[in-house]
């Protein structure tokens, strides 16, 4: 008699003696739209008609589902269409399988999973749920989840070699299982990529095609038990040793990467210290050129008694608003590299004015003439401090181009704007634009055009490094009409 394992859910297989590959068809009723599922070879044919018809009209069978395309599951498929002889009968498969399914002489039109959304739905709501699971173990192989029972039916995957079969599996079932994965599954790692889909789902109960039915006790220990399985490829030996001489090399790859990374950052902050002191420097040159003179003036008329009152009050007010300027530098700058305590949101305008603070050459407008234009209220989600950096190192790249072109004076258009998702701070200028040979390589580390003295080459590369591996955002550089764009996307947090 057929047994049914859910509600409308039937075993229709049969036992067959001294045979350590018990195949298991199961038939869902579902009305004049009923679905049978691996319906096996010709070995089983006589006794699962006899089942399904003992249930309802075998001619109620809409679909057949296939798992894969081996004989043991699909070779009854011929003999069974006559016996239904519906004109709509569908066979639900993959394309993959769909090709040598054909050559059992199947007549039947094909419903294939892959090109309907992995899904079948009846005319009466009644529905499937395909997963793929590829090489587990045919290319097209999937399973078939039937979501108001919380059944699985697996087809290869769980199935069992038993020389005393048991129609339910107990908590020894893995021994059964292992040997059939062992020798069936191409590898670990496939395998465990089916298994990750398969443990997603809410699962009562697991009809496989071979072995024992499981049900939900059972279900999760066994599928740790087979992430653990060394199977296919993995039971040869020569592999096994030369896969794990890959994995040893690329940790041996990881860690140097992770040391070059650090040597890198060292040297980055190194390059920037020395940048930080050359913009205090610069800062502090002319007040102190200032104070000098006014020392220099007082000591001359001091030595000749010719100071008044007046006038030491005057000069000593003017070097104590030099010094005073100098703090606020030396301040400025402290805020600027005190590393944050956490991510924040910011201004993207406020980040703007603090680099330009900071560049101090900015100042100079007879120079660089700087617009700036879009939408000021934007905001991001980040470091500032990092921010601010990534800003500097684009305005001293400009900078520095300048410089070696001796240009008179140049324009820097700095634009805010946002789309549906994202802020763009775009820095363009006219400066004659990036060589072509070396704009692919402008992020590169190390990478400078400068000599060796004035440059690190990692400026550009940690702007980088910071939009992209800190902000998860992008960066690159093109050429314009007059110049160079450097363009930033960060997404905004408005």
């Amino acid at each position: 008699m057929p047994k049914e394992i859910a509600k409308n859910i039937y075993w229709v297989g049969m036992h067959l003696e001294n045979d350590p590959f018990q195949c298991h068809p199961y038939f869902i009723k579902n009305g004049n739209e009923s679905i049978l599922i691996d319906p096996g070879s010709m070995l089983e044919f006589d006794e699962t008609v006899r089942k399904i018809k003992s249930i309802t009209n075998i001619k109620s069978i809409k679909y057949i589902v296939l798992h894969h395309q081996d004989p043991d599951l699909a070779a009854a498929v011929p003999e069974i269409e006559k016996l239904i002889d519906r004109d709509d009968l569908q066979i639900v498969t993959h394309s993959r399988m769909s090709v040598l399914i054909k050559h059992y002489l199947v007549s039947s039109s094909y419903y294939e999973i892959d090109k309907n959304e992995n899904k079948l739905v009846a005319s009466n709501g009644f529905r499937l749920d395909f997963f793929t699971t590829p090489y587990c173990h045919s290319p097209g192989a999937f399973v078939s989840y039937e979501p108001n029972t919380k059944t699985l039916f697996s087809g290869d995957i769980f199935g069992g070699i038993e020389e005393s079969w048991e129609f339910y599996a107990d908590e020894s079932y893995f021994e059964k299982a292992k040997q059939f994965h062992e020798e069936y599954m191409p590898s670990k790692d496939i395998f465990n990529y089916a298994l990750k889909k398969i443990e997603k789902l809410d699962i009562q109960l697991i009809a496989p095609q071979h072995g024992s039915i499981i049900k939900k006790q059972y279900i999760s220990k066994l599928i740790d038990d087979m992430k653990n399985l060394d199977c296919g490829l993995y039971i040869d030996k020569k592999y096994n040793l030369e896969l794990l001489d890959t994995i040893n090399e690329l940790k041996i790859k990881e860690k140097t990467i992770q040391e070059q990374d650090i040597r890198l950052f060292e040297q980055a902050k190194r390059a920037e210290m020395g940048e930080m002191i050359g913009n205090i420097a610069h800062q502090w040159r002319q007040p102190l050129a200032i104070v000098n003179t006014i020392l220099a003036i007082l000591k001359e008329k001091n030595s000749v008694d010719a100071l008044t009152q007046d006038e030491i009050a005057d000069k000593i007010q003017k070097m104590e608003k030099r010094v005073i300027y100098m703090s606020d530098t030396i301040e400025d700058f402290m805020n600027y590299y005190k590393p944050d305590k956490e991510k924040s949101i910011f201004s993207i305008f406020d980040a703007l004015q603090k680099a330009l603070e900071l560049t101090s050459y900015t100042k100079k407008d007879e120079e660089i003439v700087i617009n700036i234009t879009g939408d000021k209220t934007l905001s991001i989600y980040g470091l500032m401090n990092e921010f601010v950096q990534v800003i500097i190192s684009i305005l001293t790249n400009i900078y520095d181009v300048k410089e070696a072109r001796e240009l008179t004076a140049i324009q820097i258009d700095i634009s805010m704007l946002s789309d549906d998702e994202d802020v763009i701070l775009s820095i363009s200028d006219n400066a004659g634009g990036i060589q072509k040979d070396i704009i692919s390589k402008l992020f590169n580390p190390y990478f400078t055009t400068k000599h060796q003295a004035m440059g690190t080459g990692l400026g550009l590369h940690i702007a980088k490094m910071i939009i992209e591996d800190n902000m998860n955002g992008s960066i690159d550089a093109t050429n314009n009409k007059n110049g160079a764009t450097f363009t930033i996307r960060i997404k905004c947090e408005n």
